[in-house]
């Protein structure tokens, strides 16, 4: 019996190791697929045609010969299966369904007008309702981004302090309503993921996403690896003090990050700001100034919100300073809302690491914004389930 199941498992492991290599080979032959797996040309024979029964890879035409027969050329069919991927880091709650190489095909979202966890959860299931309808084809599986603490091996909402829920088993009601598959973790891990994965990032190995929206949190790669904590918190920045004495943060401490640089922090010190100044530019009230409408008073140079965009920065910079205290010279990527400021924000952040870390540290880290922009999470979403079910990328985790 043990003999049998150590096959089972080579067989596993070289379709996995098939599989990968056609994804990232895009057009390649089977003699091509043995000479970069060192497996035997049986073998590869027989896993591709395991992969082409299952639907996953196609064969596409004949390459260049090299005095022979030309080769047989093998892909994997990108719409084989498509993939559900959910963004639940933002007040609106955004969908999409994506192919195999993590293009998205079709988008929803679903508005939430008030901190209530049973909504918010109502949300999802309609979000994901809608997008299940919008595919005839098999679904390989379900990918959440979602803020807060979670135990990503568990599938549980620990805490998402911004929709209202606590220990919110996600992945079992999920797994139930639907049948299929379900991944999930921290939005900042799963942006994390999606940039190193999708992103334009020259092939680095170490990699911090720093995610500014309504909440706060970054997501860290390191080696190769996403870490998620010991079990889980890696990253989670946001209620981190920045401001001693500062004000009262939605987590019950004082003076957090989110509370100078998060979205509501920022839009609430706006709408603060237009009750007390005389002449304001404004012309609606106070209670329907947007975080859009901030960002446009910071482009028409108001005084006033640029100093409070600065001070959001500044606060970013000290996070960012102690990143780089702990994990060394890296990577820093900016994501999310505040990346409306454009450069900016980029050169307040870049001053507060310089003055805040050793020379050769802030020398050695580059600070820019993500290339993914908004899709960062959706992408990531994606880069996580072609992982997990599939094992086309290899971005083991981490854990402290």
């Amino acid at each position: 019996m043990t003999e049998k199941a150590t096959r089972e498992q080579t067989r596993i492991l070289n379709r996995r190791l098939v599989l990968k290599t056609v994804y990232h080979g895009e057009e390649i032959s089977r003699a091509e697929i043995a000479r970069v797996t060192q497996l035997t040309r049986p073998t590869v024979s027989d896993r591709v045609a395991d992969l082409m029964e299952e639907g996953l890879v196609i064969e596409v035409g004949h390459g260049p010969s090299t005095g022979g027969k030309p080769p047989i050329l093998v892909s994997v069919d990108r719409d084989a299966y498509h993939l559900i991927c959910i963004d639940l880091s933002r007040r609106d709650f955004r969908g999409a369904i994506t192919d195999l190489r993590g293009e998205i095909i079709h988008r929803d979202h679903r508005s939430l007008s008030k901190m209530d966890g049973d909504l918010a959860l109502s949300l999802v299931y309609d979000l994901l309702d809608a997008l299940v309808t919008t595919t005839d084809r098999p679904i390989l599986g379900i990918g959440v981004g979602t803020p807060g603490l979670i135990d990503a091996v568990n599938g549980v909402i620990v805490q998402a302090v911004n929709q209202d829920w606590r220990n919110v088993p996600l992945r079992r009601l999920l797994e139930d309503r639907y049948g299929i598959p379900v991944h999930m973790a921290n939005d900042c891990q799963v942006a994390a993921l999606g940039e190193y994965t999708f992103g334009d990032n020259g092939g680095v190995q170490n990699l911090v996403v720093i995610s500014v929206g309504w909440g706060i949190g970054s997501g860290i790669v390191l080696n190769g690896q996403l870490l998620h904590g010991n079990p889980l918190g890696a990253g989670e920045i946001g209620h981190v003090t920045v401001v001693e004495n500062g004000k009262l943060c939605s987590c019950g401490h004082f003076g957090c990050l989110e509370t100078v640089a998060g979205a509501e922090a920022i839009v609430q010190q706006v709408r603060e700001l237009a009750q007390n100044r005389p002449g304001t530019p404004l012309e609606s009230g106070p209670e329907e100034i947007t975080f859009d409408k901030v960002c446009e008073m910071f482009h028409a140079g108001d005084v006033d919100v640029r100093q409070i965009m600065r001070t959001a920065g500044q606060g970013l910079g000290i996070a960012a300073a102690n990143m780089i205290g702990t994990l060394g010279g890296c990577q820093i990527r900016l994501a999310g809302l505040l990346t409306c400021l454009g450069p900016f924000l980029l050169d307040v952040i870049r001053e507060e690491v310089s003055k805040r870390t050793l020379a050769a540290l802030a020398e050695k880290t580059h600070v820019d914004f993500a290339s993914l922009g908004n899709d960062i999470i959706i992408r990531g979403a994606a880069a996580m389930l072609l992982t997990q079910e599939l094992g086309v990328f290899q971005l083991p985790e981490h854990r402290l």
